[in-house]
């Protein structure tokens, strides 16, 4: 298997290749860390990579391919994993000076699980400091370039993982997603996104306990195809002990479904009703939507009742999110300022100055936003949106005019994080590209607990497109 076909193959392909030894999982390894070598040094993609401990992995792998018998899932697949989820032995840095030198004792669950079917960890993906904003790039390891397209951004907080899995570096990534970090890179890099609704995988990386929910944060994965996402979710699914929000599993499988979507009633929002969307992002992801009208699916557009959402749910969001910063990482300040990104600086002094009773009345708007979105479910199976309303823009804040009107550049070309504050499930999968080549996403959204259908609809765009093209070069 060559280096550019084993690059680009799927994880399940890899899976089944290896269950019937056609390859090796030290064969695979190997071939991976030789791309890390020679490629990621242009989309520093990764921060740490684990060049000895994925070997070692490797030929504990290969003697279980050896014997037979039933093998676990993901035997000697490598995975990637984004450097704010701690892994056992290897470096975590979150992303900051602060943690330069931090080597977890235990692995995060969704580790523990990757690693108990057979995942090996090849390293860690780059992140913005504590994943406060949606560019990757912070102090430590600098920022992650756009694999079609190195001089522009490849999105956040997860932007490492998704520039690993698009440049062929990495079959599968995990990400988190507290405002459309999974989301965001995924449509900037051509991959595809998945959280899942909030308590489905278990979140147990936050300061404590309880730190999830406001907003809601998952974890989840980025892939180059759904039905590799639909392997992740079966693996890493299901309640924990050490997340109380955590539930049971719905299905015990994702990974079989169909992409018949025949009957489908399908709201689609063009804009949230309060954002500026590009005319190609528009362009694309409204065909996007038509074709699906081809394949049996009833489209409706559709005003959500959100042409204020500037005030009500991107400031509602903004401000909880400046909360959880200042909540949990002001204590820094004292010492460690002068190491601390800019960004996240201005995100813990914004909410140092939010009383608790304004905090508490968020909720107010928060309830709002998540009775709307309801009110959808009560006619709609699903919801689809664009999920950027931009492609990938050059390194910096993102764009500060969108059609010649002015954005705010920080959130104002991000249709992501209103699932934050409901923690539905929602995906977003390559529907085209730009005529500069560059990955438009459609963002599909669930109702609570309906992974399978977001699923199903997701492998419908996937067989009504060209599939995820691979970045020239790579």
């Amino acid at each position: 298997m060559g280096l550019e076909e084993l690059g680009f193959a799927s994880a399940s392909e890899l899976a089944g290749r290896i269950r019937t030894k056609e390859i090796s999982p030290v064969e695979v390894v190997k071939g991976f860390l030789e791309r890390i070598e020679r490629y990621n040094p242009l989309v520093n993609a990764y921060c740490t990579v684990a060049a000895d401990e994925a070997l070692a992995a490797a030929e504990k792998a290969e003697k279980v391919q050896m014997q037979g018998g039933k093998l676990p899932p993901l035997l000697g697949v490598p995975v990637a994993i984004k450097d704010l989820t701690p892994t056992q032995g290897l470096r975590t840095t979150y992303g900051s000076k602060i943690f330069a030198h931090h080597v977890p004792k235990e692995d995060s669950v969704f580790v523990k699980r990757v690693k108990a079917a057979g995942g090996i960890i090849l390293g860690k993906t780059n992140t913005p400091e504590f994943g406060h904003t949606g560019i990757t790039d912070n102090l430590l390891f600098g920022r992650t370039n756009n694999p079609w397209d190195t001089s522009r951004a490849s999105g956040g907080s997860s932007g490492g993982s998704a520039a690993a899995v698009a440049a062929g570096l990495a079959p599968l990534a995990e990400g988190s997603d507290g405002g459309g970090s999974i989301r965001i890179p995924a449509s900037l890099c051509g991959v595809y996104g998945l959280k899942a609704t909030f308590g489905r995988v278990p979140f147990d990386t936050g300061p404590n306990a309880f730190s999830a929910s406001m907003p809601f944060l998952h974890h989840g994965s980025l892939t180059r195809t759904v039905e590799d996402a639909a392997l992740l979710l079966d693996i890493v699914q299901g309640p924990d002990a050490s997340d109380p929000y955590s539930v049971p599993k719905s299905r015990e499988s994702y990974r079989w479904l169909s992409s018949d979507v025949a009957g489908l009633k399908i709201a689609y929002s063009p804009n949230l009703d309060y954002f500026e969307i590009d005319s190609e992002v528009a362009a694309v992801t409204g065909a996007a939507v038509k074709n699906l009208e081809n394949v049996g699916v009833s489209v409706e557009t559709l005003s959500l009742g959100f042409e204020d959402g500037q005030e009500r749910i991107t400031k509602t969001f903004t401000q909880l999110w400046a909360v959880y910063y200042a909540a949990y990482y002001g204590h820094f300040l004292p010492h460690w300022e002068q190491d601390m990104s800019k960004g996240l600086l201005s995100t813990i002094r914004m909410g140092e100055k939010i009383s608790t009773l304004d905090y508490k009345r968020l909720e107010n708007q928060r309830s709002f936003a998540y009775g709307q979105i309801e009110k959808v479910f009560e006619h709609y199976d699903l919801l689809v949106t664009p999920t950027l309303a931009v492609t990938a823009f050059p390194h910096g804040p993102g764009p500060r005019t969108i059609n010649g009107k002015k954005v705010d550049p920080y959130t104002g070309w991000m249709l992501t994080s209103l699932f934050n504050l409901t923690g539905h499930p929602a995906a977003s999968i390559n529907c085209g590209y730009s005529a500069k080549g560059l990955p438009i996403g459609l963002q599909i959204i669930g109702k609570r607990f309906t992974e399978d259908t977001v699923l199903v609809l997701s492998k419908a765009v996937e067989k009504n497109t060209d599939g995820v093209r691979r970045p020239q070069g790579y």
